[in-house]
This record gives structure tokens, sequence and C-alpha cells, in this order.
């Protein structure tokens, strides 16, 4: 009875995210940023030792991130499937051993990591939510890695819905996806969206770091891309841009599959306005990020993309206050005029774009990057949306209690 009254006062959730990063690392922060803002709950993420990107191993010793060996791959073949296989095995293996949490949290992209947290959940009889934070199957399809109606695709459409259907609720991250889930059989009042986001007062101007501006030469207005420099990411559509408006500086900043052949073709084609840096730690770019002057975001025109969204650099840009041109049609092309911040172009009208925010005038300028800081405290931060995470969890824990009051009742008989 002492335990259980226990961990009613003191709730606690087991993350699983492979590639979850802490602040001081590159890369996905959206779970360490959202899971410290809860009230009452502890936590601890367990995380991939490896970069999503670069497949470089990392550590940390930052509060509430735990970190399993994962396997190294370079290409998207049955060693990626490994490196996927060795975290599952790895977090299993924390999460033995680790004090019973009151819920597992499981989040994609691919399904072997769900798989894994209701494993968990039902050896430490704990609550299971699930968080889809990718299409994956439909991303397989539409990158052209998997043939819809093949053997592969029906055994992941069928452990996409077992597992859809085992959890005690479903987090997504854009409201477009609930009619591909309702059509998986979801029922929608498990389901609840917690879009991905940044904090404004995170991407103040740090003086600890070089700013934006002194590490490029610069001309005309700077044009930023930070992210990752993949297939899918459609940075040609960047480079193309830079060569269509040589007037402007355009800084690429990140890491990927894709980035050593952009930077060849970049020199191939004399690119003198266009600069690759390095990945940046999560801090030192929201400490710089508000020295550009437009934010890029774009993907590829992928059928996939357009069902919904939730673009974390889109919403580092408009949390640092720049405006920003997206070439993705949807919820991004959406969230930028509604934040008053930017536009939405054709997925091939990229430079039309850059060449519309570019020619207005300071004034014009100033008013969007007062709009986007705004936009994103009042819809798309952290805290607003770690509120409905902390909705979600308090909601588990009833469930919880709920669960355990024939137990608190025998032991009082």
């Amino acid at each position: 009875m002492i335990e259980v009254l226990m961990k009613q006062l003191n709730p606690s959730v087991l993350v699983l995210n492979q590639f979850a990063k802490p602040r001081s690392e590159t890369g996905g922060t959206r779970h360490i940023e959202l899971f410290d803002r809860l009230r009452g709950w502890r936590f601890r993420i367990i995380a991939g030792d490896r970069d999503l990107y670069t497949c470089r191993s990392f550590s940390t010793d930052e509060a509430g991130f735990t970190t399993v060996r994962v396997s190294h791959y370079e290409r998207n073949d049955r060693r990626r499937i490994l490196n996927w296989v060795s975290y599952c095995a790895g977090a299993v293996w924390v999460g033995l051993r680790c004090q019973r949490p009151n819920v597992i949290y499981a989040s994609s992209p691919h399904m072997l990591t769900p798989l894994a947290g209701w494993m968990l959940s039902r050896l430490r009889r704990s609550r299971f939510v699930l968080e889809v934070r990718d299409l994956w199957r439909q991303s397989l399809v539409a990158t052209g890695h998997l043939r819809e109606g093949s053997v592969a695709h029906r055994l992941l459409s069928l452990l996409e819905r077992w597992v859809y259907r085992r959890a005690d609720h479903i987090v997504i991250v854009s409201d477009g996806w609930r009619p591909l889930l309702e059509r998986d059989g979801v029922d929608p009042r498990r389901v609840t969206t917690i879009s991905n986001g940044a904090e404004p007062d995170d991407f103040r101007p740090d003086q600890r770091y070089v700013p934006l501006r002194e590490r490029v030469p610069v001309h005309g207005r700077l044009v930023v891309y930070a992210g990752a420099h993949g297939a899918a990411n459609n940075v040609q559509a960047v480079l193309d841009a830079a060569a269509e408006l040589p007037e402007h500086t355009f800084v690429l900043i990140g890491d990927g599959m894709e980035k050593a052949r952009l930077v060849q073709e970049a020199r191939s084609r004399g690119l003198s306005n266009l600069h690759f840096l390095d990945m940046l730690p999560k801090s030192e770019l929201a400490g710089i990020l508000n020295g550009a002057d437009i934010g890029l975001h774009v993907l590829a025109d992928l059928a996939v993309f357009r069902a919904g969204g939730s673009p974390n650099k889109l919403y580092d840009y408009l949390a640092a206050g720049v405006p920003v041109v997206t070439n993705v049609v949807g919820e991004p092309s959406s969230v930028a005029r509604m934040s008053g911040a930017g536009i939405g172009v054709s997925p091939d009208s990229l430079a039309d774009g850059i060449r519309e925010l570019a020619g207005l005038n300071e004034s014009q300028i100033a008013s969007m990057r007062k709009n986007a800081v705004e936009y994103m405290r009042t819809h798309k931060s952290r805290t607003v949306q770690a509120r409905r995470l902390q909705s979600v969890l308090d909601q588990q824990l009833r469930s919880n209690q709920t669960d355990a009051h024939p137990v608190i009742f025998a032991l009082r008989r």
C-alpha cells in the first residue's frame, strides 16, 4: 500500500526515443524540453548514443537523460535495422532495471521502439502512451524505399495497427494525421495532438557565440537553412534559389547523407554566395539564429508531407523572430500565413518567395519579426505544448489509480 501511495504522490514516466537529444547536442530536443516543463512528474529519457544524421556517437550527463549503445550503420540496409534492434534491446534492459514507472511513453519514427515500449509496459504493469512523430510507413513508400502493397508494406501496416490498438493513448504532432489514424481504426478520443514547437525565450541573442553575420561574408539579405541535408529535405531547392538570387547570401547549417554531394555541386556551380556550416548544438543555434533575415523551410514534394506535419525548423525560425518562406503546402504554409511572419509558395517557387520577402522594407521586416515571436509564445511554445502533455499523463495516472483501487482495498482488509 505504501508503494502505491508513493507512486501517486511522485509519479514517473519512462520515455523511449532512440533519436532524442539533450540540449547540449544537435538534433531533436523535443522531449527534454517538454518533459522538463512538467509539474509533479519525474522523467527519464532513454536515447541511442548515435546521431541520426552523422551517426557519430555522443554521451551526456544531463539530468533525466540515459543513452544506450547502438550499432553503427552508414546506409539504409540491414545494418540500419540492426541499429534499431540494438536500441530497443538496450532500452528494454534499462527499463527493466529502473524503478517501475507509472507510464511508458514510446516514440516513433520506426515502430520497433513503440513495440519495445508496449512490451515494457506489460512487464512493468505501466500505462502505455504511443507517440507518432512520423508517418513511417507512408514515408517509406513516398521515398521509394518500400512498394505499396508489397509483403513488407502489408506487414508494417499490420504492425502499426497492432500497436495502435494496444496503446492506452496516442500522441500525434499534427492534426492532419487524425483521419489517417481513424482509417486504421483508432478511436479519436484516444488521440491528442502535441505539436512540435520552440520556446521564444530560448532564442534570444547570446553573446557567448560568434554572431551568424560574422561567420560568413554577407551581402544583401542573409538567408538561412538550418536542418537535415537528406533526400527528403530537398536542400537542392536552396542551391537552385541561391543560383537564381546571387545578390543575397545563403547559409546552410546542418548535416546529412546528401551534404557531401551538395557541397560538391555548389562548388561546381560556382555558388560563391552560398556557405555551408556544420551542425550546431541547439543552444548555440538558438543564440545566433536571429541574425538571419529569412529562414527557409523546404521539403520534397511528397504526398506524405501534404497530409500534415509539424516542422521543428519552421518553429525555430519563428521563435527566433526570423521571417520564413516554406515550399511545403498544407500545415507549414498555414502556419507561415497565420503567424503573419512568412509566406508559403509552391514546391518549385522557393526563389520567388525569397525575392518577395527580401523586397520588404525594414519596418515591414520588424513587424514580421514581432508577429513571429508572439505567434510562437501564444500557440506553439514548448510551454503551451507541455500543458497538453501534462493533461495526457495526468489522465493516465488517474486511470492507473482506478486500476489500483482493488489492490488498495485488499490491503486495507
